[in-house]
């Protein structure tokens, strides 16, 4: 069975297209069944043309951080995904979502190394020769959660943020398709943060117990 991935962006969505790509493979595992933003993302209309479905809950028209991830749990939940996958999505998620879903996030450094919006900057004027990406389950903390898979990118000695960036995109990228690929196909066990794949023996269950992990994934 094909897991069901519901994918949130803010901007082009350039790792949301390449999950398309590669759900478009009936092997990969995975059906992106539609895509979520915060505004109206120009990634949006690649997944349109794409025949996925797409919905905009904008920060804007909501009282409060809170009832805002509270509506956007509701707008997930309408897909009844298996995983979510914040694939450039520029917003912290609450515990309203992440206490409901698994969620998936990509982040441009080796944490827990340089947590936060300016990763790739602070690893620069650190002086490290070596950052990467990590993909990593999202709970409530700033890219705090359980980490799923790192991979390395060597600093060059005349890179600035810019060139950094762009050679970690490139790799974070493949890395994003592979990890979702492997969680869709061989399910996952999580146990004191340690993340592991393959499929515990228990029978798949509803959202909140989807037959993915042995506890409660955060």
């Amino acid at each position: 069975m094909s897991a069901r991935v519901v994918v949130l962006i803010s901007g082009t969505g350039s790792n949301m297209a390449a999950l398309l790509d590669a759900a478009a493979d009936p092997g990969y595992g995975a059906t992106i069944v539609a895509v979520g933003a915060d505004r109206e993302a120009p990634g949006l209309l690649h997944a349109r043309r794409a025949g996925v479905p797409t919905f905009v809950t904008a920060f804007a028209d909501y009282a409060d951080r809170g009832e805002w991830n509270a509506a956007l749990a509701d707008r997930i939940a309408e897909y009844e995904p298996d995983l979510v996958v914040s694939a450039g999505f520029m917003r912290i998620l609450g515990p309203e979502v992440v206490g409901r879903y698994a969620v998936v996030n990509i982040h441009p450094a080796l944490l827990p190394a340089f947590p936060g919006a300016h990763a790739v900057r602070d690893a620069l004027a650190y002086g490290v020769r070596v950052t990467g990406a990590t993909a990593h389950f999202v709970d409530e903390g700033v890219d705090t959660g359980p980490v799923i898979e790192q991979v390395t990118v060597r600093v060059e000695p005349d890179d600035d943020v810019a060139s950094l960036h762009e050679r970690i995109k490139t790799v974070e990228r493949g890395m994003l398709v592979d990890v979702v690929g492997r969680l869709a196909r061989e399910g996952w066990t999580l146990q004191d943060r340690n993340v592991r794949f393959g499929r515990p023996a228990e029978p798949r269950g509803s959202i909140e117990d989807p037959g993915y992990a042995t506890e409660e994934n955060r």
